[in-house]
């Protein structure tokens, strides 16, 4: 039995008749009719019962109707697929991104993906981890960015790179005896006032995790989980704040922030390519991944993503 046969089987199945099942697959009747009873031969059963009314699956052809359309559906998509992968990068491809990295990756990428594959469609999301998880999850999105792998280790992932965290301060308001702008030790942190995103936030849970194994408690003093709002309470001197430099890049160009290395320890967070194995990659999705990497290399070289080594 070929595939051939498999397709004249489903088309009798489907229409009820010889006659109609012919005239679908363009093949002449008598032969169609050969060719089934060929099958019945090799496979020892009957699979069709026979009346002047036309034609219905016995117990046998049910079960084999059930496994052909399994069968040919993954041969026309693995059609589909072959042609496609020699075929300029079409489609919608979704990316989740976390806010501090969505601040600094999504404009070029956007520019990038234009540029280099006009036939794709790209949606940047900007939200917290735990819905890009779920997303990841549930294959809402074809690829995600996270700081944390949690629930979603079990998946495809790359560290695309370590970032480390930074103090900021406006620059009239900076709240240690140190020269402004200098290292901060981890163990003064507790003597400034603190704006940081709610505990739930995957910014807030690292920041706290990393200040609990060092026996630090934190003076938070105000929570919000927009970060450009946190700048800018930060920038009009209602408080400091812990971030990623690419994140508040844009407030400390304008001298509006004072960023401050964090040290004794450095506080350090992987960033995550994730993809859910489960989603079938496009070429278009395969094409993102490759200019997410080109970007994030481009911006980590003009200084934009900055970065430490392992």
């Amino acid at each position: 039995m070929d595939i051939r046969q498999l397709r004249y089987f489903v088309a009798i199945a489907e229409e009820g008749s010889l006659s109609a099942a012919a005239q679908r697959v363009n093949v002449a009747q008598p032969s169609l009719s050969q060719h089934i009873i060929t099958v019945e031969k090799d496979l020892g059963v009957t699979l069709f019962n026979r009346s002047p009314r036309g034609m219905t699956l016995t117990q046998s052809g049910e079960i084999l109707f059930s496994h052909a359309c399994e069968i040919l559906e993954a041969m026309n998509n693995a059609v589909e697929a072959v042609k496609r992968s020699g075929s300029e990068p079409q489609g919608e491809v979704t990316f989740g991104l976390p806010s501090s990295i969505a601040m600094v990756l999504s404009v070029p990428l956007a520019e990038t993906v234009r540029l280099e594959v006009p036939k794709v469609k790209f949606r940047a999301i900007d939200a917290m981890s735990g819905f890009i998880k779920s997303w990841l999850e549930d294959q809402s999105i074809d690829v995600g960015m996270l700081y944390d792998l949690g629930s979603v280790r079990h998946m495809n992932y790359t560290e695309l790179m370590t970032e480390e965290l930074h103090f900021f301060s406006a620059p009239d308001a900076w709240p240690f005896e140190t020269r402004v702008g200098s290292p901060v030790k981890v163990s003064e942190i507790p003597n400034a006032e603190l704006v940081l995103p709610s505990p739930h936030h995957g910014l807030r849970i690292m920041i706290d995790r990393l200040m609990k194994s060092q026996g630090v408690s934190l003076n938070v003093v105000t929570e919000m989980d927009g970060l450009g709002q946190i700048k800018t309470l930060v920038a009009r001197g209602s408080g400091h704040t812990i971030l990623a430099p690419a994140a508040a890049i844009d407030f400390v160009e304008r001298g509006d922030l004072i960023m401050a290395p964090i040290i004794e320890p450095k506080l350090v967070r992987p960033v995550y390519l994730v993809r859910n194995p489960a989603k079938p990659m496009t070429r278009a999705s395969q094409e993102l991944e490759r200019i997410t990497h080109d970007v994030i290399r481009d911006l980590v070289s003009r200084g934009i993503w900055q970065t430490i080594d392992k």
